[in-house]
C-alpha cells in the first residue's frame, strides 16, 4: 500500500509538504503543488481518512448500523444513506449487528474510535445507555426514540391498511404474524392491524415471532398452518416472513389467492419478482435512507432543524397474492 512518505520521495519533497498538499493548509509554492498532485496520480494514493480526519479535528465518517443486512430491505436504505452522503462528500462506516447487542455495542466503540462525526443506527433498542452516552450527532432509522432524531414510516396505519384490504377480499379467518416484540415499528404494525380487524368484526388469530430473519421465516410460516390449518389469510410482518408462508401454502398444495391471501409488509425488490407476486405495503425505504442523511448532516454542520424527526406514508402494492375487487 502506498504511503505518505511514497509520495514525499516520488515528488522529492518533505513528508510535511504533501501533508500541506492534502490538508489545504500552509503555503506550497505552486510548482511543488503540481509536482506532489502528480505523485499522488502515478502512485495512486489515497489518503487515510482517519489519520486526516484526526489531524484536521474535522472527520467526514459516518457511522451506519443496520441489524440484519441478509433482509433485502436494510440494503435499500442503505443506499439511500449512502447516496445522499456520498453527495455531500462524508464517507460511511457500516456495521452489521445481526440484532446482536454485543456486536452492536462493539460497533459503536469502533465507531468512536475511527472518529466518526454522526452515527446512523436501525438499532432494535433506541433508547439504550450506548446511545444516551454519545455525544456526537445520532439518527435513527426506521426506529422511533422518545428523545433522538429519527426517520421512519407509519408503521400503524400500514398495518391498518394490511387488515382492511385482507377483509375486503373476502378473508374469514386470518392468521396475524406479530413481529419481535423488542421491535417498536413490528408492535406498531401488528396494533395497526388488530386493531383494524377488531373494528371490522373480523376472525384473526395472533401467531408471534421473535425475529425477522431469514433464518427463522421458514419455521413461522410452517407453524402458522401447523397452528392454525384453516388460515385463509395471512398479515406477515414483513416481506421475508410473508415469502416463507407463500412458499409453505404451495408445499402444502394450498393456492395462492383462492385459498390463501397473503400481505407482507416492507415492499423489498424480490416481492414483485416472487409467482405469485407479493402483495404487501410499500415503506419507502430508500428515500427514508436519504432523508436520516440529510437529517444527520444538518445536524453535523450546525443547520437550524425545522423538524426533528420526520415520518413517510406507507401504500397498499397490490399484487397476485389478493384477490382483485371492484373499486
Amino acid at each position: 500500500m502506498t504511503t505518505i512518505r511514497d509520495v514525499a520521495k516520488h515528488a522529492g519533497v518533505s513528508v510535511a509538504t504533501v501533508s500541506r498538499v492534502l490538508n489545504g493548509n500552509g503555503y506550497v509554492h505552486e510548482d511543488t503543488r503540481s509536482k506532489v498532485e502528480q505523485a499522488i496520480r502515478e502512485l495512486n494514493y489515497t489518503p487515510n481518512e482517519v489519520a486526516r480526519s484526526l489531524y484536521k479535528r474535522k472527520s467526514k465518517l459516518i457511522g451506519l448500523l443496520l441489524p440484519d443486512i441478509m433482509n433485502p430491505y436494510f440494503p435499500q436504505l442503505a443506499r439511500g444513506v449512502e447516496d445522499e452522503m456520498q453527495e455531500n462528500d462524508y464517507r460511511l462506516i457500516f456495521g452489521n449487528s445481526d440484532e446482536s447487542k454485543k456486536k452492536e455495542m462493539e460497533y459503536i466503540q469502533t465507531f468512536i474510535q475511527n472518529n466518526v462525526v454522526g452515527v446512523i443506527s436501525s438499532t432494535n433498542d433506541p433508547d439504550a445507555d450506548m446511545y444516551q452516552d454519545l455525544n456526537i450527532p445520532v439518527v435513527f432509522l426506521d426506529r422511533t426514540s422518545n428523545d433522538r432524531p429519527s426517520v421512519y414510516a407509519d408503521g400503524r396505519e400500514g398495518g391498518r391498511i394490511a387488515a382492511r384490504e385482507i377483509v375486503r377480499r373476502g378473508s374469514k379467518a386470518i392468521t396475524l404474524m406479530q413481529g419481535p416484540a423488542n421491535v417498536r415499528p413490528a408492535q406498531e404494525r401488528f396494533e395497526g392491524a388488530a386493531e383494524a380487524l377488531a373494528e371490522q368484526g373480523a376472525s384473526f388469530q395472533v401467531l408471534k415471532t421473535t425475529s425477522f430473519s431469514l433464518s427463522r421465516a421458514e419455521g413461522f410460516a410452517q407453524e402458522v398452518f401447523r397452528q392454525y390449518p384453516d388460515t385463509d389469510g395471512v398479515i406477515a410482518s414483513n416481506d421475508i416472513l410473508a415469502s416463507a408462508v407463500l412458499k409453505e401454502a404451495h408445499r402444502l398444495g394450498k393456492r395462492v389467492p383462492e385459498d390463501v391471501q397473503i400481505i407482507g409488509f416492507d415492499d423489498i425488490l424480490l416481492s414483485s419478482l416472487l409467482y405469485p407476486s407479493l402483495s404487501t405495503i410499500h415503506q419507502p425505504a430508500y428515500e427514508m435512507g436519504r432523508e436520516a442523511a440529510k437529517l444527520l448532516i444538518g445536524l453535523i454542520e450546525g443547520e437550524r432543524m425545522e423538524r426533528s424527526s420526520v415520518e413517510f406514508s406507507v401504500t397498499f402494492m397490490e399484487r397476485q397474492t389478493t384477490r382483485k375487487v371492484e373499486s
